[in-house]
């Protein structure tokens, strides 16, 4: 897998950042970790091999992809 750098609203290096798949422009998130109990009993559908990431609404609005 090939990733390619998309973006960030970071100013240090750190997180949050998207990259592209290269070889299927899927897109994959880089966040703070949720790991709080009762956050986490809220989503649905999750698989054992999931996480979850939290990400500011301006990454996506600036640098995800439009199509």
């Amino acid at each position: 897998m090939t990733l390619r750098f998309i973006g960030t609203t970071s100013e240090h290096g750190n997180c949050p950042t998207l990259y592209e798949v290269v070889e299927t422009g899927d897109i994959v998130v880089q966040g703070d970790r949720i790991t709080d109990p009762g956050h986490l009993a809220q989503l649905r559908d999750v698989g054992e091999h999931e996480t979850f990431v939290v990400i500011p609404r301006e990454l996506l609005a600036r640098f995800a992809p439009k199509e």
